[in-house]
């Protein structure tokens, strides 16, 4: 993966590398997010006689084949011309649900028509509420099959990379999915400011409550998903206004820095909520023994984002599907020599390291 990063930076501008990699603030919660993982060992049993694990999982309903899917990230377009369109054709080919963004470079009905594997899409809560109840209806229009609703971005965490840099969005990238009212992302001077985080400053939506999500999944079809939630209480109160699942995520450490990391969150909103909605994390995950990882200690499926943006740059679709059969190939061989037959039967695969070795 480090290689594969290295790779993507020799072809990518600068400042578009640093947008992917960046974090908030001095980006403790960026590097916390991988290493939570470190802190766990697997607990191998022997002689159970598997050969072909059964990697496959529902997600809303929605059988995949890999419980790995694409997070949503903005303006993929960035990083490769096909942007969201490749990810999706990706996912798809590999067996993997993706989110498409709602700061997609690529319409929603455009990815959704390439699509080959179930879709889910992503909405910011925006202070015109109008443009978000277009986008739901568009989305439900299109045959989307979830929205997840980002929770923890009412406003952007300070990411220093962008500000040093004066990040701006290049020409032909741009939000296509909002009206121009809204979607109109302005220009900076140079160091010190972000357009991305100008745009947000202008357009995200700090009085978003919690009977404004509970409004979202009484008025759409879809099943609601709330991304963002690093707590029992927060998870609680998703379900209880109508949530039928929740994402476990720092927003790879990009918005509060020294914010708790997915994975060790994950463990008390999967307790807190039971079997009233479904849990995922997002963050960190960059092996097949993370995502089995997080897998015993409660997820459904994992998401991945940066090293999917890598593995564009680097060889668009192609490539992209190359790191989902990578992470399939590790989470097949980890669960063939941990004597685990499936994503249901991982009782008593963890320990954490040096803390608890005994069996």
């Amino acid at each position: 993966m480090d290689e594969l990063e290295r790779t993507a930076e020799a072809v990518l501008p600068q400042s578009v590398a640093d947008f992917v990699r960046g974090g908030a603030g001095d980006e403790l919660t960026l590097g916390w997010e991988r290493e939570a993982f470190g802190e766990y060992a697997l607990r191998p049993l022997v002689l159970g006689g598997v050969d072909r694990p059964d990697l496959s999982t529902t997600m809303l309903g929605s059988r995949v084949s890999l419980p790995v899917a694409v997070a949503p990230m903005a303006y993929q377009r960035l990083v490769h011309p096909a942007g969201e369109r490749a990810t999706t054709e990706a996912a798809g080919r590999a067996g993997a649900l993706t989110v498409v963004p709602m700061l997609s470079s690529v319409c929603l009905e455009e990815v959704i028509g390439a699509a080959t594997g179930p879709l889910w899409f992503q909405l910011y809560p925006l202070r015109d509420r109008e443009v978000v109840a277009d986008l739901v209806r568009r989305a439900e229009r299109a045959g989307y099959q979830a929205l997840v609703l980002t929770a923890d971005a009412p406003r952007l965490g300070t990411r220093r990379r962008d500000l040093r840099n004066g990040f701006a969005l290049p020409p032909g990238v741009e939000p296509v999915n909002l009206p121009r009212r809204v979607g109109t992302v302005a220009e900076v001077d140079g160091a010190g400011e972000s357009a991305i985080a100008l745009h947000a400053e202008a357009t995200h939506d700090a009085t978003f409550g919690w009977e404004d999500l509970a409004r979202l999944c009484d008025r759409t079809a879809l099943p609601v998903v709330v991304k963002g939630v690093l707590c029992a209480e927060d998870a609680r109160r998703a379900a209880d206004m109508g949530a039928q699942g929740v994402i476990v995520s720092s927003h790879g450490g990009r918005q509060l820095d020294r914010a708790v990391p997915s994975l060790h969150a994950l463990p008390e909103v999967v307790e807190a909520v039971g079997d009233r909605c479904e849990v995922y994390l997002d963050g960190g995950v960059r092996h097949g023994t993370d995502v089995l990882i997080a897998a015993a200690l409660g997820a459904r499926a994992v998401f991945t984002g940066r090293p999917l943006l890598w593995a564009l740059a680097v060889g668009g679709a192609d490539a992209a599907v190359d790191l989902l059969a990578r992470l399939r190939g590790e989470l097949e061989e980890a669960m063939v020599l941990t004597g685990r037959a499936g994503l249901t039967d991982l009782d008593g695969l963890l320990r954490r390291r040096r803390k608890d070795w005994a069996c």
